[in-house]
């Protein structure tokens, strides 16, 4: 279990992970931009479905920011979810929760009064900078693209959530 938590003014740990083309995709390759970085527990569940379809939904919305989801699924179930419902943006793969630890979003879960530990889901907004502009643990899957776009609001990047 990781003990990190980050907040704003933080520099955002820097990551290169396979997508669901098995293609490397590093937090890097959008430096200059905003990019909403978001941890989910286990793609194709209806959570992370209902949380990933509402960010592809506001994708007209939110301007050049970046969007990049991170769960410890293989490439190939990332691949299945994407091509089920077109989210057109990245889905990475961190099957030795290294990102997640180094995020904070790595921990002690319960389910059915089952203990275990896996993904706490959370995002990040991270500035043109590389440093975390919002962080939301524990968001819930239909806040997180309302939560996006009151952040980019307050920034004149993208329409206020509605």
């Amino acid at each position: 279990m990781t003990t990190t938590r980050l907040a704003p003014g933080d520099p955002a740990p820097a990551f290169t992970l396979p997508d669901q083309h098995d293609e490397p995709v590093s937090l890097a390759d959008f430096a200059g931009r905003h990019v909403l970085v978001f941890f989910y527990p286990k793609a194709g569940t209806s959570g992370c479905t209902t949380q990933a379809c509402g960010l592809r939904d506001v994708a007209g919305r939110i301007g050049s920011t970046a969007v990049v989801g991170i769960s410890p699924d293989p490439p190939s179930r990332q691949a299945a979810w994407d091509a089920k419902h077109g989210f057109g943006f990245p889905l990475l793969s961190d099957p030795d929760h290294a990102v997640a630890d180094a995020y904070g979003v790595w921990g002690p879960k319960k389910l059915y009064g089952r203990e275990y530990e896996g993904i706490i889901r959370s995002a990040f907004l991270v500035d043109p900078d590389g440093r975390i502009a919002e962080a939301w643990y524990r968001i819930s899957p239909k806040a997180t693209p309302d939560k996006l776009l009151t952040a980019l609001a307050e920034r004149g990047i993208a329409e206020e959530a509605s």
